[in-house]
Order: C-alpha cells, then sequence, then structure tokens
C-alpha cells in the first residue's frame, strides 16, 4: 500500500523544509511542494521559496519506518489511519508536473458554496455575502438589508474574506433559499 498512497505529515509551522532535510538524512521518501514568492523587503525585493501546503508535507514509508517517520524533529503527526486521509501518487505527480512547469500555484483558503464572505475592497468594501457560484470571478449574492432583496456581485477570490466555515446543512439551508428566491 505504500508504495502509491503518500502520508501526508503535519509539523511545526515554518519548519516544513528543516523536516525535509531531516526526512532526507533519514533516507525517508518524501516531498514537499514549494512555489516562488517575490517578497518587497525593506532594502530590496526577493524571490521566496514557500511551501504551497503551508504546516505539512507528504511521505511514503513501509509500515515499520513510521517510528521513524514520528520521531523525526519537527513532525507533530501523521494524519489519519484510513487511506481516504492519504494522497494518492496520481495527484503528488500532477503537483510535480505543475510545479515543474511553470504552472501559477498558489495557497488558497478554501472557498465553498454558501460560505459567508465580505468583501475587502472596492465600491463593496466591507459588505456581506454568501457564495453562489464560481466562473472566472467569484459571484456573491448580497442582500439589501431594509428590504431584503438580494443582487449578486462579481468579485475576485483574493478580495473576499471568508467570514466562517458553514455547517454542511446551513450551507444547504442557504443555497435552497438562494434557489427558492430566484423562482
Amino acid at each position: 500500500m505504500h508504495e502509491d498512497r503518500w502520508q501526508v505529515l503535519h509539523v511545526v509551522a515554518n519548519h516544513e523544509k528543516r523536516v525535509a532535510l531531516h526526512l532526507s538524512v533519514r533516507s525517508l521518501e518524501h516531498y514537499l511542494p514549494l512555489y516562488t514568492e517575490r517578497s518587497q523587503w525593506t532594502d530590496r525585493v526577493v524571490s521566496l521559496e514557500r511551501p504551497l501546503f503551508a504546516g505539512y508535507l507528504f511521505v511514503r514509508f513501509a509500515p515499520q519506518a513510521r517510528l521513524s517517520v514520528l520521531c523525526t524533529p519537527g513532525v507533530l503527526r501523521v494524519l489519519g489511519e484510513s487511506e481516504r486521509d492519504t494522497v494518492s501518487a496520481m495527484e503528488i505527480a500532477r503537483i510535480r508536473e505543475g510545479l515543474a512547469s511553470g504552472c501559477l500555484l498558489r495557497p488558497h483558503p478554501g472557498v465553498a458554496l454558501g460560505s459567508p464572505v465580505r468583501v475587502l475592497r472596492g465600491v463593496f468594501a466591507g459588505a456581506e455575502g454568501v457564495v453562489t457560484e464560481f466562473r472566472q470571478q467569484c459571484k456573491i449574492v448580497m442582500a439589501l438589508s431594509a428590504t431584503g432583496q438580494c443582487f449578486s456581485l462579481e468579485v475576485e477570490l483574493e478580495d473576499i474574506e471568508i467570514l466562517r466555515k458553514p455547517a454542511a446543512r446551513e450551507t444547504l439551508g442557504r443555497v435552497r433559499q438562494l434557489a427558492l428566491s430566484r423562482a
């Protein structure tokens, strides 16, 4: 099983590269996807390599090597025990290929349909709404508080802030309400 699935390691924040180095010394197969980002320092602009998944890296190991993995400095835990808590070799290969071919992969907070959000920039900065659709941009339904009438607004994903993760039932209820109000 360990040959086609990757385990996910949860590591100490900002220690991903150190953990990867320790795993290399222990001859454990691992993968830490990194992307390059330009950052403005006070005196210059620098290019930094940052983890695509902050606080996590991937490792493949035989069951008898589990203790060695868990004893690696900076490792907090191996996520899950079941196969659904692992990552397929195909997913890792896609990420590797995407980064190697120059695809613009960047970390992004998960925005789900039904997520309550606040607009951060533009004319509607500070307004709150619910995500209803994704196309080129994120479509948000906004409600006029006095009348309860709704309108939609399309904004870039980086121009919104997720207020809280909705519970599954809550999300379904909001989506149903939106569907009924459109009918």
